[in-house]
């Protein structure tokens, strides 16, 4: 790789804001019209507000930590900042793209990184049914709710939910019950991405059921569509001593 023009985000952080004064000082500014790689100065959360908000300049990004998890970022240390992004192992992502129609009979889209999760609203336990290609899997899960995971989201709220850490080039989807309580026993799929998946929300006025991809909330749901997005590309760049193939293997050995 060839990448020396950065363009620097931080997000709220009070470091992350300081040491963006300090890397624009010692690299140059640019803008996102004429930068070549997008530097993120924060945590996850930013990450992947970062990832939506400029998806359209098709540009890589490389995150240094200035957050807590710090799953989809890099050390913070800002030494030979250019080397090391030139040296960096890129991943490519396909985001899910979700569909959703609510109650009141109004239609959303949205994208996510991670995951999709439906989650219900209220003390009464939620009631969905489950199609994957248009063919009805499960008539009715009884449940808090119920997620749709990438790979590189598998290790967040899917891992939380005892969901399946996935390798991050695996042609796959994670679908995670989260406290199921009918069918007790179920613990969810694996699908292959080309799936189409739709939920349905029973009883959904007595049940009020929310669509969340990633941070974006739609309330009173009454049906979501998600299948993954290969039309939309990101690139995230990792060091290569610490890569993001070897951080998801890390994952399944923690105790």
């Amino acid at each position: 790789m060839n990448l020396n023009k950065l363009v620097f985000l931080a997000s709220s952080n009070n470091e992350a804001i300081e040491q963006k004064k300090v890397l624009e000082e010692q690299y140059g500014t640019n803008s996102l019209d004429n930068a070549d790689v997008i530097v993120v100065l924060g945590g996850d959360g930013f990450m992947l507000e970062a990832i939506k908000s400029h998806m359209s300049q098709s540009l890589p990004l490389f995150g240094l930590n200035y957050g807590s998890v710090g799953f989809l970022m890099n050390a913070s240390n800002k030494d030979d900042l250019i080397k090391r992004i030139n040296l960096s192992q890129s991943i490519q992502i396909a985001p899910l793209s979700m569909k959703v129609q609510s109650v009141d009979g109004s239609c959303h889209e949205a994208i996510a990184i991670n995951e999709v999760s439906l989650l219900r609203e209220t003390h009464q336990a939620s009631k969905i049914k489950i199609s994957i290609d248009d063919k009805v899997r499960l008539e009715e899960l009884i449940c808090d709710g119920i997620l749709i995971s990438t790979p590189s989201g598998s290790t967040a709220y899917n891992l939380s939910a005892h969901g399946p850490i996935l390798p991050i080039n695996a042609d796959v989807l994670a679908l995670t019950p989260i406290s199921a309580f009918r069918p007790r026993r179920w613990k969810g799929a694996i699908l292959n991405n080309k799936s189409s998946i739709k939920f349905e929300v029973i009883e959904g006025e007595k049940r009020p059921v929310s669509a969340v991809a990633d941070s974006t909330e739609f309330r009173d749901v009454k049906s979501v569509e998600v299948y993954q997005n290969e039309d939309q590309i990101i690139q995230l760049l990792f060091d290569k001593d610490h890569s993001f193939d070897e951080r998801i293997l890390n994952e399944q050995f923690k105790f």
